[in-house]
């Protein structure tokens, strides 16, 4: 391709909307454009890119033995009313009503969908097992698009689904997914990490993530660098904490705290440390408070609470609740004396003497101890691992630290099978639900998590598999007809003869501009043709990620290119 007569409109300066460098970078590089809040146009350079992520998604699901299909972004309401996720979803749900005034949901993921085709076609053990794939655009409201196509309204993702006769054909559908995404990531240049993780809305009890390490991740990994522990924030289990041994009670004490509501103002005000202080939360659950009690800088999991509570979706209690069952206004609850059931995290069973609001205005209490004080009903851990924590497993220190997530795999189980009614007839003539797995890949974040990671000051670092063109020739000065002659003869060599993707800088530009360009968008590899081969017939190649440099007879270009291809090409 020759520049000029492509699309690559490159920047000099970074857009404002743009927050961090993924995203200034693909617009800067002339990747993609912003069309409105959370959705992206790719222009011919992103297009690149984006198939080739599609290509080995492809490629590596065949593989793995999954057949694609192509399944319709409307989806009825009725199918995730079914499956119950018409109020997981809510707000984050796009819907429209047709002329007809039927609503219609645009596919936030197809789970309902595939389990509706497969139980209409699927009817016997032997049709199983079966996995299907698609690639296709999602939906989903977010309130803050932010961050590129990390997090966008509209996105392109890979989604597979497998269909088991048992939990032990589940296991090998899942593994078989599971190995494909080493591959794909592999692939793709991906340094990534796979942690155990929630299943949230997809529902199922064994999930795994795979996460790219990121300061700009929005999810939260937790790895013990001893024995490989890993899972995100959401399913780390938090290490019990042993309570101090010969603690002697200190009698109870009301203390006066005019308007202090919070831990910190608390905090601050009496003189103690927020890991010696006790919150008192209260949440609605079929209808009935509960208090659930979590040490001062420890954060409620609500994703592990709604597991201990059977709850899908859970619900603080508004401010009159909290008040007619604290007798207090909010800010100044407090397990003692309260007459509903108190689930308390394990950190806190491990306290002593510690401090609580007093379920009156403006008081707290000092030298609170359950066992004396008030009764725990049941003890769990319901909190967020925190700094200082140790590995559920081996007890060694952890580390915390931020991911993108690219890719996820779920066992799903019955979930959807029993709601919707597929089943099969097994070699006994019994029927039976089916089992299910499903495994999604982010297609978009795959090339905003490869530039987080692989890039300079300059641009971007592609690596083979995902770049645009693996060869980028810059005639310096397009109006020396030796030069442009040149050029076009290397062009034709790696094109025809080589197979290599090459992009011909033929722009009547000054240098400086050229090679920034080039740099920008991040073409592993460029022939620059310039005052060296007006004075000695050599060309110049320079290698984008190392900048090593070599000059090269032009007769020997191709076999030099095609070595340094090889080269690249390994992992």
């Amino acid at each position: 391709m020759k520049w000029s007569r492509s699309l690559i409109p490159t920047l000099k300066e970074s857009p404002s909307e743009a927050e961090i460098d993924s995203h200034k970078l693909m617009i800067r590089a002339g990747l993609i454009r912003r069309i409105t809040a959370g959705a992206y146009a790719y222009l011919p350079l992103g297009t690149l890119v984006l198939n080739k992520v599609i290509t080995i998604v492809r490629e590596e699901m065949n593989r793995a033995g999954a057949i694609e299909v192509f399944l319709p972004a409307l989806q009825p309401l009725n199918l995730l009313e079914e499956s119950g996720r018409l109020t997981v979803f809510g707000d984050d749900l796009i819907t429209f009503e047709d002329r007809h005034g039927k609503v219609t949901a645009l596919g936030p993921t197809h789970e309902e969908v595939v389990t509706e085709i497969v139980k209409n076609e699927i009817n016997s053990y032997k049709q199983l097992p079966l996995t299907v794939y698609q690639i296709q655009t999602k939906f989903r409201d977010e309130t803050r698009p932010r961050f590129g196509v990390l997090r966008s309204k509209e996105f392109i993702m890979k989604d597979a689904y497998s269909f088991d006769g048992d939990y032990e054909g589940l296991n090998k559908s899942y593994k078989a997914m599971y190995e494909a995404y080493c591959r794909i990531f592999d692939r793709c240049g991906l340094e990534y990490i796979i942690v155990e993780a929630d299943s949230g809305a997809m529902g199922g009890e064994v999930s795994h993530e795979f996460m790219v390490p990121s300061n700009v991740g929005e999810d939260v990994i937790i790895r013990c660098l001893t024995c490989g522990y890993s899972a995100n924030r959401e399913r780390a289990e938090a290490a019990p904490i042993p309570p101090e041994d010969h603690i002697t009670f200190q009698p109870l004490k009301e203390v006066s705290t005019p308007d202090k509501r919070t831990i910190q103002e608390v905090s601050d005000f009496l003189q103690v440390k927020p890991c010696q202080m006790v919150k008192t939360m209260i949440y609605m659950v079929n209808g009935q408070p509960v208090a659930v009690l979590i040490r001062g800088d420890h954060e409620v999991n609500e994703t592990k609470l709604s597991k201990v509570l059977g709850q899908e979706t859970l619900a603080l209690a508004d401010h009159n609740t909290i008040e007619h069952v604290t007798d207090a206004p909010v800010g100044f609850a407090g397990p003692v004396g309260l007459s509903v059931k108190i689930i308390a995290d394990q950190a806190v069973s491990a306290l002593h003497n510690f401090v609580t609001g007093a379920n009156k205005p403006d008081v707290h209490l000092l030298n609170v101890n359950h066992g004396r004080d008030f009764i725990i009903d049941k003890i769990v851990d319901v909190r967020y691992v925190a700094k200082g924590d140790k590995c559920p497993r081996c007890n060694s220190g952890i580390d915390i630290s931020q991911g993108i997530e690219i890719g996820h795999v779920f066992k799903l189980g019955t979930k959807y099978s029993d709601a919707l009614k597929a089943r099969f007839l097994d070699a006994g003539g019994k029927e039976r639900p089916m089992i299910m797995g499903c495994y999604g890949i982010g297609v978009n974040r795959i090339i905003a998590a490869l530039i987080e990671i692989s890039r300079d000051q300059d641009g971007i670092i592609w690596p083979l598999s995902l770049a645009p063109y693996h060869v980028v020739i810059i005639p310096v000065n397009v109006n020396d007809a030796k030069s442009i002659h040149m050029a076009n003869h290397i062009y034709d060599e790696l094109t025809l003869n080589a197979g290599i993707e090459v992009l011909l800088d033929d722009r009547d530009q000054r240098p400086g501009v050229k090679f920034k360009d080039a740099d920008l968008i991040g073409i592993p590899i460029k022939i620059i043709i310039g005052k060296r081969f007006s004075e000695t017939k050599e060309l110049e190649i320079k290698l984008r990620k190392s900048g090593e440099t070599f000059l090269v007879p032009p007769d020997e270009v191709r076999l030099r290119i095609e070595s340094l291809f090889e080269m690249l090409s390994k992992p």
